[in-house]
């Protein structure tokens, strides 16, 4: 009984009208689901060759002609069955080694970046502003010195791997439908590197690495804020295989300050003065973050919050020219604990203003009248 033979367009799940490309990456998805060495399953071999069949028709111009005006019956006379090495479909190839392990293999003699490093510090704001050193002492994996990074006792010879032959890899040859498939792995006797250490480094125990503490002397530019980081290339650990080294990243937290706050590269100083002196009118000398001090002048009649602005005296911009400046706020605080006699002169001023407070003895103006009659 003949068997009946399905639509190549349903194998592939594309329309009549799809495209070459479309055609391609249908199948392209469907071998790699049924491949024979992915897909155990007991119908995958079979599903695998009808997919491959139904390919082999459509990507061919002149076969799909011939099977969309006639069907199967249109195929008659056409040779079928070629062998497939994965060369016409734009890196087919590359895809199946990735699957099958030939990638993994090939990147393992490949030279390797070494690990990035993180190492946190903190500074002060003062340190911040002017830029500072800081000496580091970090561990990582460095190259072995004794033995230059071989792994194997200076002297010594390595040995060329008997396995893959000094390949580094093992291949192992499978057959389908398509043809021959080529099947890589990494080899397992000197782990990809094709020789083997037959006499290890005394310090590094073959690996050709070691983890060492390294000091390093780093340079914080000013204007830094907390939570800045900075990257010091190939400071990290040393890489595989002849590969550059990894990366040391240094994250900084700014300290907080007892006088001042920061807002971007502005800086923020609260500066206390009593109800008098917000009245009154007064100078005053506030602090600097570089040390010295800055003349401030507070007009009568200031309010508290009010901003008094200082050009300049802030954080430098990081990598640009100029800095922020010091923001003086006005800070009226009111006291808590009075003499008698500031007391009465408190509520004195208070009457004067028509607002009379306090429930204690007469106050100064009403004792005045008392002794006026």
């Amino acid at each position: 009984m003949a068997t009946t033979r399905r639509d190549y367009y349903e194998v592939l799940g594309v329309p009549r009208g799809a495209s070459s490309e479309e055609i391609k990456k249908a199948f392209r998805r469907l071998a790699m689901e049924y491949h024979p060495d992915r897909n155990k399953d007991g119908g995958a071999e079979a599903r695998f060759k009808e997919i491959g069949e139904a390919y082999e028709v459509l990507s061919d111009t002149e076969k799909r002609a011939a099977y969309d005006r006639f069907g199967h019956a249109g195929l008659q006379g056409f040779d079928f069955g070629r062998g497939f090495d994965g060369s016409d479909f734009g890196g087919f190839g590359d895809i199946f080694e990735a699957f099958f392990g030939g990638g993994s293999a090939r990147r393992s003699r490949e030279a390797q970046r070494g690990a990035d490093r993180r190492v946190d510090i903190e500074i002060e704001l003062e340190e911040a502003a002017k830029g500072c050193e800081r000496e580091l002492t970090i561990d990582r994996i460095e190259r072995c010195t004794r033995c230059a990074g071989s792994g194997s006792e200076p002297g010594s010879q390595l040995t060329r791997c008997k396995a893959c032959e000094g390949t580094g890899q093992v291949r192992r040859v499978s057959r389908s439908f398509f043809g021959q498939f080529v099947n890589i792995t990494v080899c397992g006797q000197c782990h990809g590197e094709g020789r083997i250490v037959t006499n290890p480094c005394d310090d590094c125990r073959g690996s050709g690495r070691q983890r060492r503490q390294h000091s390093l002397t780093v340079k914080i530019p000013a204007g830094v804020a907390d939570g800045s980081r900075m990257r010091l290339s190939g400071e990290g650990d040393a890489g595989a295989n002849g590969g550059q080294p990894g990366h040391l990243y240094v994250y900084i937290s700014v300290a907080a300050h007892p006088l001042f706050a920061r807002e971007d590269d502005d800086l923020v100083y609260d500066l206390p003065m009593n109800p008098a002196q917000a009245a009154l009118g007064f100078e005053a000398e506030v602090p600097t973050i570089e040390g010295d001090r800055a003349p401030v002048k507070v007009p009568p009649g200031t309010q508290s919050g009010r901003i008094f602005t200082l050009r300049g005296k802030g954080i430098p911009h990081l990598q640009a020219g100029g800095r922020g400046d010091l923001l003086v706020r006005a800070n009226v605080l009111i006291p808590t604990d009075l003499t008698d006699e500031q007391r009465e002169l408190l509520r004195a001023l208070a009457e004067s203003f028509g607002t009379p407070v306090g429930n204690g003895d007469k106050s100064i103006l009403g004792k005045i009248k008392d002794a006026l009659g």
